[in-house]
């Protein structure tokens, strides 16, 4: 790694950044597009060139995106740890406690998925056979919550059926 040293410390190209802290230049790129990270200043061949104070930005970047926080978010954030003394702790733990809840709708709306599609799942054969009479599509097609279980011929074995639909029909 080739650092550049400068007034006021080190200062990284942007691979080196990149490869400091495990994400790909383009990360790095996609982060100064969307106004998140800014180099701190060019090299008189025009690389982008990156700071200590930098390099911590990124970092608080990285932990925020790896706790789920959007571009969004993370730029409040950032703009709130920029200004501390003109934010209170409340302000902080208000977007945390907004996430939290945003997150907790999500895994029940997930949650409601696994379970709708575990009823489809089981309600079908999934024999080799045409799909004119998949329970899976009619329930689909259907108006009704109802999910019904198979019950049309099918050349497979009568217990592979019954294993698959054990108390649906």
């Amino acid at each position: 790694m080739v650092m550049i040293v400068e007034q006021g410390g080190f200062m990284y190209r942007i691979g080196e950044l990149a490869k400091q802290c495990e994400v790909k230049a383009d990360t790095l790129r996609f982060y100064e597009k969307h106004g998140l990270l800014t180099p701190s200043s060019r090299s008189d061949s025009g690389y982008r060139l990156y700071n200590d104070n930098d390099v911590e930005r990124l970092r608080f970047i990285l932990r925020a995106k790896a706790v789920g926080f959007t571009l969004a978010e993370i730029t409040e954030l950032l703009s709130i740890e920029l200004d501390k003394s003109n934010w209170a702790c409340a302000d902080v733990k208000g977007l945390v406690d907004s996430k939290l809840a945003y997150v907790n709708e999500r895994i029940t709306e997930l949650n409601h998925f696994q379970v709708s599609l575990q009823r489809l799942s089981d309600a079908c054969c999934g024999g080799p056979e045409s799909a004119e009479h998949c329970s899976i599509l009619e329930a689909l097609e259907s108006n009704t919550g109802n999910i019904k279980c198979e019950n049309h011929a099918h050349d497979h074995d009568a217990s592979e059926y019954t294993r698959n639909c054990q108390s649906k029909g």
